[in-house]
């Protein structure tokens, strides 16, 4: 006859302790690997917006405002990150386009990149 076995205090906290060991790994590096996503996504906005930049200041000969450009931020973007552009008149003429970080986006900071080639902070590039 098989009986179902009950498991003790010693055998229940050493499981404790080895699943609180276990997510005191797992947890942050869950967190980092998002925030590194979301960095990502952000960059990629932010060169699709450099591109229409040089296309509206090729048709302008002017780079263009945020109402200019009209562009719409993806919302897992969006969340993240407000972006503002600073256009140069040069010469050469140039414009950098800055990602404000916010919410759990704050602790990894802000982005910017600008139609010289400049991206900052360039350990994140």
């Amino acid at each position: 006859m098989n009986k179902a076995r009950g498991f003790t205090l010693v055998e229940l906290m050493v499981t404790l302790v080895v699943v609180a060991i276990l997510a005191a790994i797992a947890i942050p590096a869950y967190r980092q690997s998002v925030i590194k996503g979301n960095r990502r996504a952000a960059q990629a906005v932010m060169m699709e917006m450099i591109s229409r930049q040089e296309q509206y200041f090729v048709a302008n000969r002017v780079y263009a405002d945020e109402a200019e450009l009209n562009y719409t931020l993806p919302p897992e973007v969006d969340t993240n990150y407000t972006y503002n552009f600073v256009n140069d008149a040069g010469p050469p003429p140039s414009v950098t386009i800055n990602f404000v970080a916010q919410g759990g986006q704050l602790g990894d900071g802000d982005l910017s990149v600008s139609t010289l080639g400049t991206k900052t902070p360039a350990g994140k590039w």
